[in-house]
């Protein structure tokens, strides 16, 4: 195939970078030296090699972008080669992620978040005050906020996430020669200690980069219990269980593994979806960092259970924390026979491969994550046909996030109808809440099902120095505020329905009465901007107008009296909520509208 490549080299590093993932090139065809003989005249594979290792994209573009700091026309021009991939198609991939950098900058950066929580913390003077910081959405450091993501290019590259930021520990962070400890290695959970816990029971008493540790906390007991109850047992026990998804759509996990255990077609694939990119969570990055065991022994439990021989691990690729833990995890456990041709010795196979994202919000929903492993942009697919049927490489797909599959080691020790028996009837089990904003106590929470809102801002130590609460804004960026008078909602599926409002992927956020409203839903809907992947117009379109119009409502005298636009905002909400093809451009008014109808945003809103 001609891939009509321009006239641009890769530089010795970039080679050397690409090849570390890739291997070196077999030929003159594919990046190597051109020799005499058959290799001058002839290529092997043909068509059939195009897109064959396109699914290795993202790992190379990211071997580049550590190295080097920023992706160059030649390093571009050698990986297609090598990957037979045309470079127009390429060019989109690198440049549809917000970590990839398609212009030559330094090879030390400061990505500094100022987004929803961090906002709340001081984060624009860091902005202001760090030369050539560079503007992030949410790290997932809320309940460290405000935050920073180092990177260093080099060999080795270096990344690093940092709670608790200043203007000061940035600056210095950019000049060192040394990391610093990394975020959230060490620090103590709000609950540490605390009895009942089930998901964090083993954080902060076992040891994250120690299998024997796990081990030593009950580790690998619920696989031996799988295999004996075999697939058919396992899924049973999850059905009975009624687990359903703990990313926000809350899908019945039961149903799916069943459905993809039957499904004819071969192979089957299972993804993890650790792309939490949600502004204000930050749960699945904690268990990831402290747990990452619990994540590899459940994936293979869902494996087994759903006839998957391979699982595609998807971090976000603002946790480097998380995939060195899950890395080291993965190694652990392959090595002591836990993954690959013969698990635990009972004759099948399962093995896990980590996929790190590189900064697009998007890609949390299934299909855009498909796409990103493909090696293609991270633009949701229509459904039909779902995942279950065609999702993976077109096949059939199982898709659990982090938290929803480290509940499946309890369900099957335990069994299905005694997890069930914990929490409510329609909400079973216990749930992980990302408590931030104005709260004494910031951190992790998992409470059971059916505890009040109330309940769990008093575990969080309430609203600090006697101020009094504004709002809560629960489920995140695409989630609604919930007013003082709200509070004694239960946290459950069907309670918050009741009041208008969403679970989510369990974000907790309270805004005390010193919150500027205006500047807040104004990041929102920027941050809905940005991250539009601008496959469908109700979406592309629709969240620029939103943004527009609340820039122009807010400068009115007093803000929101504009009576045509103020209608013309409620108008583009519902065209997106109607007509957007994922949940990225349904939910991307949610927020605005409910300040709208709770916080009077458009009646003179306060600043």
């Amino acid at each position: 195939m001609d891939l009509h490549l321009s006239k641009a080299r890769p530089s010795k590093a970039e080679r050397k970078a690409v090849d570390a993932v890739l291997g070196a090139p077999s030929s003159g065809w594919d990046g190597g030296q051109r020799r005499s003989g058959a290799d001058a005249r002839s290529a092997r594979g043909g068509h059939q090699e195009r897109g064959r290792r396109r699914h290795l994209l993202l790992p190379a573009l990211h071997a580049i972008q550590g190295r080097i700091g920023w992706i160059s026309e030649g390093a571009l021009n050698y990986v297609c080669r090598r990957l037979t991939v045309p470079p127009a198609e390429a060019y989109g991939v690198a440049s549809f992620y917000g970590m990839f950098s398609m212009v030559r900058r330094p090879g030390n950066i400061a990505h500094v978040c100022d987004d929803v929580v961090c906002r709340l913390k001081g984060a624009e003077a860091i902005c202001a005050g760090v030369d050539g910081a560079l503007r992030s959405p949410c790290l997932g450091l809320c309940e460290q906020a405000p935050a920073a993501l180092i990177t260093r290019a080099g060999e080795p590259p270096a990344e690093f996430g940092m709670g608790g930021a200043t203007i000061a520990r940035v600056a210095e962070a950019l000049g060192a020669a040394e990391d610093p400890a990394a975020a959230g290695a060490g620090a103590p959970l709000p609950q540490f200690g605390e009895g009942g816990l089930r998901l964090l029971r083993r954080i902060g008493h076992a040891d994250p980069k120690s299998l024997d540790s796990y081990r030593s906390q009950g580790g690998y007991q619920a696989l031996r219990r799988a295999i004996d109850l075999g697939p058919d047992g396992v899924i049973r026990e999850v059905v009975d269980s009624k687990l359903v998804g703990r990313g926000g759509a809350a899908f019945p996990t039961g149903r799916k593994w069943e459905a993809v255990a039957k499904a004819p077609a071969r192979p089957h694939y299972l993804v993890c979806n650790a792309d939490e990119s949600e502004p204000g969570t930050f749960k699945d990055r904690i268990v990831m960092e402290r747990d990452p065991f619990a994540i590899i022994e459940a994936m293979t439990i869902a494996g087994f259970a759903t006839g998957c021989e391979r699982g595609y691990l998807y971090v976000r690729g603002e946790y480097p924390l998380a995939a060195e833990r899950l890395s080291g995890a993965i190694a652990a456990a392959r090595d002591r026979g836990l993954l690959g041709d013969d698990v635990m010795g009972h004759g099948f196979r399962f093995d896990v491969e980590l996929r790190r994202g590189a900064g697009a919000y998007i890609c949390g929903e299934e299909t855009a994550l498909f796409n990103s492993i493909e090696g293609y942009r991270g633009e949701p697919r229509n459904k039909p046909p779902f995942p279950t049927v065609a999702g993976l490489f077109g096949k059939p797909t199982v898709v659990n996030n982090v938290e929803t599959l480290v509940n499946v080691l309890d369900i099957v020790l335990d069994s299905g109808p005694a997890y069930a028996s914990v929490g409510t009837a329609g909400s079973t089990g216990t749930k992980l809440f990302c408590v931030s904003g104005h709260v004494a106590r910031p951190g992790l929470y998992e409470v059971p099902f059916g505890t009040t809102l109330a309940a769990l801002l008093k575990r969080a130590g309430g609203v600090p120095e006697g101020r009094a609460l504004k709002a809560v804004l629960l489920g995140g960026a695409a989630g609604s505020f919930v007013m003082p008078q709200e509070l004694e909602v239960p946290l459950t599926f069907e309670g918050t329905r009741a009041i208008g409002a969403s679970l989510g992927s369990g974000v907790v956020v309270a805004l005390d009465e010193s919150v500027d409203l205006w500047g807040l839903v104004l990041r929102i809907a920027a941050f809905f901007r940005d991250e539009s992947c601008g496959q469908c117009v109700p979406c592309r379109i629709g969240t620029v107008r939103q943004e527009e119009l609340l820039h122009r409502l807010a400068r009115l005298a007093p803000p929101g009296s504009g009576d045509d636009d103020a209608r013309l905002l409620g108008e583009i909400g519902q065209a997106m909520r109607d007509a957007s093809i994922c949940g990225l451009g349904q939910t991307a008014a949610n927020a605005v509208a409910s300040a709208v109808a709770k916080l009077g945003l458009l009646n003179g809103g306060s600043r």
